[in-house]
């Protein structure tokens, strides 16, 4: 029984290049139309095909969104008593999906997804299909990892940076669209110049007070970036000057990319008598982890238990 990730994201709002945090918006009136909604109505057809539906579990509404196979893709079935295969063919009335189950905690407008397959849809393929329905009028919705605040208030307590290690492929300069510090702009400036690459950064500032303007510059451009580096960066890590008490500076390596919280839970496929409960495992987990880590989500996003 393979293990699935858990992941959480923010929903915030995006506008004039600013993601604004938002009071919890009304996501079980929206699983509710969408349940009753046609086919056509929970469609969004760009560059793959994402169509959701809404499973109730725990007396409780959740959304399964699914990414539509391309009728080109090679699907196969095999008999693993006999070895023989068989190829499996879409036609005009049904069709295979990729799933992810989807769940919209209580508070602070927190998501936990778990994705059914590598190819299922991720945090961006629900953005964009939340953005294409309009479930929210006139509202540009972002999701955003839900950061250790832990982590990040390092980051927000730190005097400089002693060194920085980044690593980005080309798929995912574009997530630092909007960021205005010099790493990301050295970063998307090499794209540009080569094309469809794969960077990797090092800048390390030698030691000595007389540094020290350098170090906190290299933090304000690091900081510009950190928001996004879940996304972005395939290695993110950084050694930070912290100042103590007695004068001493001292430094504690960061890692980047790892800040995010998640978790792996094992899925069943099958219950005892054989029956599919896929669905009902994923939500399962992903209510439980988020039971688990309430309090530090709650953190995270400013929904700290009164």
């Amino acid at each position: 029984m393979p293990e699935r990730t858990i992941a959480f994201f923010e929903v915030v709002t995006s506008g004039s290049g600013e993601q604004v945090r938002v009071p919890p918006m009304d996501w079980d009136s929206a699983l509710r139309d969408l349940a009753t909604a046609s086919l056509q109505d929970r469609m969004v057809a760009k560059e793959v095909t994402l169509v959701g539906s809404v499973a109730t579990v725990r007396q409780q509404d959740h959304l399964l969104l699914h990414r539509v196979k391309d009728a080109t893709e090679w699907l196969s079935v095999m008999d693993w008593n006999t070895g023989q295969w068989q190829e499996l063919e879409q036609n005009a009335i049904r069709g295979f999906v990729d799933t992810s189950a989807i769940c919209f905690l209580p508070f602070g407008n927190v998501v936990g997804l778990m994705q059914g397959s590598v190819s299922a849809p991720s945090h961006k393929g629900l953005e964009n299909w939340l953005n294409e329905l309009h479930l929210f009028p006139d509202t540009r919705l972002v999701l955003r990892p839900v950061l250790s605040k832990a982590e990040v208030e390092r980051l927000g307590t730190a005097q400089g940076a002693s060194r920085i290690e980044i690593r980005i492929g080309s798929h995912k300069v574009s997530a630092l669209r909007g960021r205005n510090g010099r790493l990301a702009s050295f970063l998307r400036q090499a794209q540009e110049a080569y094309g469809d690459i794969n960077v990797t950064m090092i800048i390390s500032v030698p030691r000595g007070r007389a540094r020290d303007e350098d170090r906190q510059a290299l933090l304000a451009d690091l900081q510009d970036i950190a928001p996004v580096a879940p996304d972005a960066a395939a290695r993110a890590q950084a050694r930070l000057v912290f100042a103590e008490a007695d004068g001493v500076e001292r430094s504690r390596l960061v890692e980047l990319t790892e800040h995010h919280i998640t978790a792996k839970r094992r899925v069943s496929a099958v219950d005892d008598q054989g029956n599919s409960i896929r669905i009902l495992s994923a939500v399962d987990a992903i209510l439980d982890v988020a039971g688990e880590h309430e309090s530090e989500l709650r953190a995270a996003v400013g929904a700290d238990l009164g």
